[in-house]
């Protein structure tokens, strides 16, 4: 058994340095009581009893054990890893909440497509360290990179269309994803980019920030969503379709220029493909490490200060009068 936090005992002599050296309270500031309550009779021992003393000087080491945290080394654990960082950048502008992608015979949109499909495949990469942003006129970092993929699938299923904005900055997403994965040791980085338009907001070209993934070792896999047709049939009619400026030559060549691989999704079926084929070309590695979490018992000492501290309460002034007689 250790401590993690060995130097909260040092707040031991605490109660009795408050008791010792603070001054009394001055005459006259008393406390004013609502009710007429007869602090006499509770007085009337002379003197607090000496268990009473015993329990609260116990209740305060108790205390000060949990607040220092005891923690027992558990057996250890190995985990898979596999030495690759891999970024999601989702475009969650106002175009995605448009709703021409279909699954089987039903159509949903651009965004609940990519929410449903992204959770699977986040899901399936565990032993990367995943992180995931979200971009429309401004890139946020949601996820900072993690091997907690449950969490960043939870994020996910959380985002919201409109949330960064209602346009689109491919640019700058792909700089603050690039950011966020050199930070971290040199290994196998990864970045998806999915987005439905064109870059049209941001301080940074998409071709610029491509040259500086690809200087920084960052391979981009670009997948463009969103129906290709030019013409939605509609009651009968031939009316153009909501949105087709999806900038497919731009993300060809930010896929070319960091060795990725640029790909079309026009319907759910071509987005899970496309899934499929990333998780084939960054296959999951099968290395090992040794894991030796620590088991925390300050459950235990805390529970114990709290029913102690309940013991220490007056329960005969708190009941009615006539229980206590009886």
């Amino acid at each position: 058994m250790t401590f993690a936090w060995p130097w909260m005992f040092l707040l031991l002599p605490l109660p009795w340095l408050v008791w010792r050296f603070l001054p009394p309270a001055a005459p006259g500031a008393a406390l004013c009581l609502p009710q007429p309550v007869s602090l006499e009779r509770l007085a009337a021992g002379g003197h607090v009893r000496r268990w009473r003393t015993g329990v609260a000087a116990l209740a305060w080491l108790l205390l000060v054990c949990a607040a220092a945290r005891p923690q027992q080394p558990a057996p250890p654990q190995a985990i898979t890893h596999t030495g690759r960082a891999l970024m999601l950048a989702v475009d969650c502008s106002g175009s995605m909440a448009i709703q021409d992608m279909r699954f089987g015979d039903q159509a949903i949109s651009r965004f609940a497509a990519v929410k449903a499909i992204a959770q699977r495949f986040i899901k399936t990469r565990s032993g990367d360290d995943v992180g995931l942003v979200l971009f429309g006129t401004h890139a946020y970092l949601l996820t900072p990179m993690t091997f907690d993929v449950d969490a960043v699938a939870q994020q996910m299923r959380g985002a919201a269309v409109g949330l960064a904005g209602r346009e689109t900055a491919i640019g700058d997403a792909i700089v603050l994803a690039v950011k966020h994965l050199t930070a971290l040791p040199a290994r196998a980085r990864v970045l998806v980019l999915l987005t439905d338009g064109v870059n049209t907001a941001g301080n940074v070209t998409p071709l610029d920030a491509a040259k500086l993934a690809k200087a920084a070792g960052v391979r981009i896999y670009t997948i463009g969503v969103g129906s290709n047709t030019q013409a939605l049939n509609v009651f009968g009619m031939q009316v153009p379709a909501p949105d087709n400026s999806l900038d497919v030559h731009v993300l060809s060549q930010i896929a070319t220029e960091t060795g990725g691989r640029f790909f079309r999704a026009a319907d759910g079926d071509q987005l899970a493909e496309a899934y499929r084929t990333i998780d084939a070309l960054e296959p999951l590695a099968h290395g090992q490490s040794l894991l030796r979490p620590d088991h925390e018992w300050y459950p235990w000492p805390l529970g114990l200060a709290l029913l102690l501290g309940c013991v220490l309460l007056p329960w005969r002034s708190l009941l009615p009068r006539k229980a206590v007689a009886a």
